[in-house]
């Protein structure tokens, strides 16, 4: 999982230093967006002259949406020379995630290992139309999280990236922590500070540090460098 990969493999000591150091550039490192339809048109010559080095592109949600913007977002990115990848957004009430899972690898949200390719991203967060938690307990939340997770890497060899709030984490899977060794974290929290972040992490692969900003979508940085966004 990008930085979070080789981190796994340094000694301990060694590893507390490089989180420090980690956490402390966090807000220097390659600096991205998040889009979706509602962005509508997007220069991406003008986005990558803005110092835009990466995006996550929505391409699907549920399993009954297909992002109408997608195949324009995501080729315009890659012709502007941006690390580009795409999201699904989650509805755990409507389906399992292993189906989530198919539907997302189905339509845009696959993985190559080629240095431009950002593993898919789950973002699963507030049910913008109903319970908070979508009617699941904490622990089936865990195993839906679990089911999409699992059928991604199996496909790809990658795990995908998680993208939440610390808030919905902790209301709706218990402030789980049975993801932090497999899959990258992606956090939305506004502000000059990335605040807590949700149990077993030790940091934010990414971060969503505000939701506009002076190129389009939410506004997003990597927490390392390049060459490690490439990795």
């Amino acid at each position: 999982m990008f930085n979070s990969l080789f981190l796994l493999f340094l000694p301990s000591t060694v590893l507390a230093a490089a989180i420090i150091e980690l956490q402390a550039r966090q807000l220097s490192g390659p600096q991205g967006i998040d889009v979706s339809h509602f962005q509508g048109t997007i220069d991406w010559t003008s986005v990558a002259a803005n110092g835009i080095s990466f995006v996550f592109i929505k391409a699907t949600e549920g399993t009954t949406f297909l992002d109408p913007d997608f195949s324009d977002n995501y080729i315009g990115a890659t012709d502007a020379g941006l690390i580009r990848g795409g999201y699904h957004f989650a509805h755990p009430d409507s389906s399992s995630g292993a189906t989530q899972a198919d539907y997302f690898l189905a339509h845009g949200g696959g993985w190559t290992a080629d240095g431009i390719t950002l593993p898919g991203m789950l973002d699963i967060e507030y049910n913008p139309s109903g319970d908070v938690c979508y009617g699941l307990s904490a622990s089936a939340m865990v195993s839906w999280i679990q089911d999409f997770s699992n059928t991604y890497e199996f496909q790809t060899g990658r795990f995908p990236i998680i993208y939440t709030t610390t808030d919905w984490w902790t209301t709706c899977t218990g402030n789980s922590a049975a993801f932090a060794n497999d899959n990258s974290l992606f956090i939305a929290h506004y502000g000059s500070s990335i605040g807590t972040i949700p149990a077993g992490w030790s940091f934010a692969t990414f971060w969503q540090y505000a939701d506009a900003g002076p190129n389009p979508g939410d506004q997003d940085v990597f927490n390392g460098d390049s060459t490690e966004l490439q990795r």
